[in-house]
């Protein structure tokens, strides 16, 4: 059976946007490892649409020679988003209309791991379709930004585990509380975008 494991880089004050701005003074041979070992074990990367435009615009005519470029571009994606008809980056497929349907269905025998793509995690938490959350919570306020949970409805969740790296970044998982029923919600659907 499959999974969704979602992981996103987070300051303290809860802010996902923009890591790129704050993220790299903390990026160390223990996060990388761990990203690396989401990533590898990872049978297809899903993404929002906002995050699949990003991607898609830099990694395939990013550096040949360096191995992420490979990876990115020859990993399986599934884009969710009912606006975007069709996802040219190689291996590339679109997700929509009963989102929460077709993603049960793909993480019946898939391992589905999620880059950024806030909007989708948070309604995916919300629907309980993740099984992992990994938050890399690094020890800086960035002051403004998007939040990762700004406006929602409560989720309940298990910590699984935490971990401290050298550099004070903190790397917790969390798994749906057992037994409750996804949260109704007004929150947007992923896939209006």
């Amino acid at each position: 059976m499959g999974s969704i494991k979602s992981s996103l880089f987070i300051s303290l004050d809860g802010v996902i946007e923009s890591p790129e701005t704050w993220h790299f003074d903390y990026f160390d041979d223990e996060m990388g490892a761990v990203v690396g070992a989401l990533m590898g074990e990872a049978d297809a990367t899903l993404l929002g649409r906002q995050t699949y435009e990003e991607f898609a615009g830099y990694w395939p005519s990013a550096d040949p020679n360096d191995p992420i470029t490979a990876q990115m571009n020859g990993a399986r994606k599934y884009v969710v988003s009912n606006s975007l008809t069709d996802a040219e980056w190689e291996n590339s497929s679109v997700v929509s209309g009963d989102v929460a349907a077709e993603l049960t269905a793909l993480k019946q025998d898939k391992v589905l791991g999620t880059t950024g793509s806030a909007t989708l995690v948070r309604w995916m938490l919300e629907q309980r379709l993740v099984d992992e959350l990994h938050l890399l919570v690094h020890p800086v306020v960035v002051g403004s930004g998007k939040k990762l949970f700004a406006d929602g409805a409560k989720v309940p969740l298990d910590l699984v585990s935490a971990t401290t790296f050298k550099t004070g970044v903190l790397h917790l998982v969390y798994a749906p509380t057992a037994a409750t029923e996804p949260a109704a919600t007004e929150s947007t659907d992923p896939a209006a975008s």
